[in-house]
Order: structure tokens, then sequence, then C-alpha cells
């Protein structure tokens, strides 16, 4: 077989199926060459879709060898995932050695990548109805309040019991407390009240019997007669 005719006649199938795309980096003492692959969906600068570039580099005897490969400037793989294409790739090779085999190689790396794609997005989409599903439940946690279950309301009895027992203690203790006069009129304000209502509701209305200031006048003049005498 006379590799050097086979690779060239490659080279140039290979030029015309991906005008424009594959780039020529050299041809001595192989041929070396580079050819862009992306998944659906792709789009430059943003996650969407996966893209790469295969570096391929002729041996002395390909196609009975397998041809040297590189994989660069990836976009959106996740880790590991430049290996596991990698060794998908090296592996078709070595199923197809004895003939051409760089379009086999592209066209297989191809469809791995659209199959990574594929998981990559269904897996993107699960996460966010997941996230989706947590925040719904969470708001209508957030509206439902505590649940209340045996442990938590006997928790609440125990220490609603130590909390009510003590109040009525401080009660009991108020009660039988006896206070004196000034501090039934200092605590007591109703009987401020109470006089003040009293007058009034009294109003004009309130009479004075002059007779009761009778005798308190008869009182001063018979003083006034004794302290008279008593002078004389």
């Amino acid at each position: 077989m006379d590799y050097k005719d086979e690779q060239n006649n490659e080279i140039e199938a290979l030029e015309s199926i991906y005008c424009g795309e594959m780039k020529i980096l050299g041809s001595t003492p192989h041929h070396k060459f580079i050819i862009p692959i992306k998944s659906e969906e792709y789009e430059p600068d943003t996650q969407n879709g996966l893209t790469c570039k295969l570096k391929f580099s002729y041996t002395a005897k390909y196609p009975e060898e397998v041809p040297e490969v590189e994989i660069c400037e990836l976009e959106n793989f996740e880790e590991e995932d430049e290996a596991f294409l990698k060794d998908h790739i090296i592996q078709q090779a070595e199923e197809n050695l004895g003939t051409v085999m760089i379009f086999t190689l592209v066209s297989s790396a191809q469809e791995w990548l659209n199959t990574k794609w594929d998981e990559t997005r269904k897996r993107r989409e699960e996460y966010a109805i997941l996230k989706e599903r947590e925040a719904e439940e969470a708001e209508m946690k957030r509206f439902e309040g505590t649940r209340v279950t045996v442990e938590s309301f006997l928790a609440w009895k125990a220490k609603f019991d130590i909390e009510f027992g003590a109040k009525k203690m401080q009660e009991r203790d108020k009660e039988t407390r006896k206070l004196t006069g000034r501090e039934l009129f200092l605590t007591d304000k109703t009987l401020n009240e109470s006089d003040l209502k009293f007058l009034e509701d009294g109003g004009d209305s309130i009479k004075v019997d002059e007779s009761l200031f009778q005798d308190l006048e008869e009182l001063d003049l018979d003083a006034e007669d004794a302290l008279d005498d008593d002078s004389s």
C-alpha cells in the first residue's frame, strides 16, 4: 500500500467536504490538520450546545495505524468529557484500521457530541424542575406554618403548664399580702375618681343645711362671754 498516496487523496476529499472549516497545519513529515465540530443547538458565547476542534496527525503507515488525535478549544464540556470523547475516537479508529477513516471519526465524534448535549440538556431541565418544585414547597410551608405533631404539642403543653403555674402563684401572693391604707389609695384610683364623680354629679343641686351651723355660732358667743368675765 502506498501510504503517502492514500493520505494525499484523503486530504483532497476532506478539503472538499469541510470546505472553509478544515485548516491544514502542515504536510511534513506527515499531514496535520484541524476540523471543528459542534453539537445541535450550539450558540457561541452561551451555555447552549457543545463544540471543540479535532486535531489529526497522520503516522507513517496510516491508515494501517491509528492517527494521532488531540481535542482542543472545548466549550461547555463537563469534567472528564474530553477524555471520554478521545477514547471514543480511538476506539472507532481501531475498528477501521486499513481504510482511510478521518471522515468516519469526525462523524462519530459529531454524533457523540449530540448525544452528550441531549443528556446535558435533559439533566438541566430536570434540575430546573426540581428547583421550581422546591421553591413551591417552601412557599406552601410558609403559608401553612409549623405542622403540629404529638411531640411538639406535648412540649408546648409542658412549657405552658410551667408558665401558667408561675403566673397563678404570683397572683395568689399578691392577693394574700395585706395592703396598707396608703397602698390602697395609691393603687386603687377608683377611690379618687368616685369622689370626683360624686361632686360632678351633684353640681348646683348640693344644698347646705344652715341649721347645722347655728349651734356653732352659739358656742362662739358663749366662749366670748367667758373671756370677758375673766378679764374683768
